[in-house]
């Protein structure tokens, strides 16, 4: 039984051990610090840029999005979640929390019917991007999410998203020179080839971002 765990910086600590003192159980409980500890590191690396390139300290990213994320809602906009995979379920998470938790108007464009119908007629790199240019507007919001910052709807929709006139907020991983780290008015890059720890990075990003502007603050 695990108890007392916390991600960042603090190792698992476990009240039982196996009666016979097993070798398995305490080199997993090693492997399991030492995957909390690198995925520290990883967050911790996490770097953000503007539009023009230029870094920004974490929190001033956080906000500068939260202002972002008030006029969108003042101004009766939306948010827009997108991603593949891994990354589309954060999407879809995301979509949720910002509108129920936040009242952040949001939506994630992962309805099978739109992707599989969009994707046949029109091919799987514009499933995105067809889909903002039907429901995006000027002054929205668009959150981008990719592990590798290649995908190629995930680009297009980024360039279809420019055209309406909204907001871009990308996040991504991988190689150092993705395309997509340099297409956001803000890029969250995190610094590292495992799917995991970029999905659980963005995911934790994002979470920030909307825990932040409800008000989080730490346990004293």
């Amino acid at each position: 039984i695990i108890g007392g765990m916390l991600l960042f910086g603090i190792r698992a600590v476990s009240k039982t051990r196996p009666r016979n003192g097993s070798s398995i159980w305490a080199r997993n409980m090693s492997k399991f610090n030492q995957y909390l500890d690198s995925l520290h590191r990883v967050m911790s690396d996490a770097e953000v840029t503007d539009v023009e390139q230029q870094s920004l300290p974490p929190g001033d990213a956080i906000e500068q999005i939260i202002v972002w994320l008030h006029e969108v809602r003042d101004a009766r906009k939306k948010n827009i979640f997108i991603g593949n995979g891994g990354s589309a379920a954060i999407a879809s998470h995301m979509a949720i929390d910002y509108s129920k938790n936040g009242r952040l108007p949001s939506l994630a464009f992962n309805d099978g019917a739109a992707l599989t119908c969009l994707g046949n007629d029109l091919g799987y790199e514009n499933v995105f991007a067809e889909q903002i240019e039907l429901h995006a507007r000027e002054g929205d919001l668009v959150f981008t999410i990719s592990s590798s910052g290649a995908s190629p709807n995930i680009l297009a929709a980024v360039d279809r998203a420019r055209k309406v006139g909204c907001r871009v907020v990308t996040l991504s991983g991988f190689r150092e020179n993705n395309p997509l780290r340099n297409m956001g008015d803000l890029n969250w890059y995190v610094k590292s080839p495992e799917y995991g720890f970029v999905e659980i990075a963005h995911l934790v990003i994002c979470h920030t971002i909307l825990d932040i502007e409800m008000g989080w603050k730490p346990a004293r």
